[in-house]
């Protein structure tokens, strides 16, 4: 494993902690950055959807009141609206996610991390 692994972290989710645990378990000391403090911009989002090849809807937490509150299930909005509510609202992102090696994971399991590292 080369480079800077990146953790898009929310320590109060179960996934989020037991993917840091998973990292550490393998001598990987990421770089966490915890988006619901530090909210992310437009070109991180992007970076991340690339590397993940989805589109916003993809990584968005449907389950979350914000998300109806928003009317984001609506199929008109634009892909720049959608990042735009993740902007807005971080807590909307899935979670956790790594990026390593140029690429991208979401940690559901955990252990579906370890394929970038």
């Amino acid at each position: 494993m080369s480079g800077i692994v990146k953790l898009f972290h929310n320590p109060n989710c179960s996934k989020s902690r037991a993917t840091l645990h998973l990292l550490e378990e393998h001598d990987i000391k990421p770089q966490i950055i915890e988006y619901l403090i530090m909210p992310l911009d437009k070109s991180i989002i992007e970076n991340i959807l690339e590397k993940l090849g989805k589109e916003p809807r993809d990584i968005m937490r449907k389950n979350e009141l914000v998300y109806a509150t928003n009317k984001l299930k609506n199929e008109n909005l634009s892909r720049s609206q959608l990042i735009e509510a993740i902007i807005q609202n971080p807590i909307l992102m899935e979670r956790p996610i790594v990026l390593a090696n140029n690429k991208a994971a979401i940690g559901r399991p955990p252990e579906s991390v370890l394929k970038i590292i």
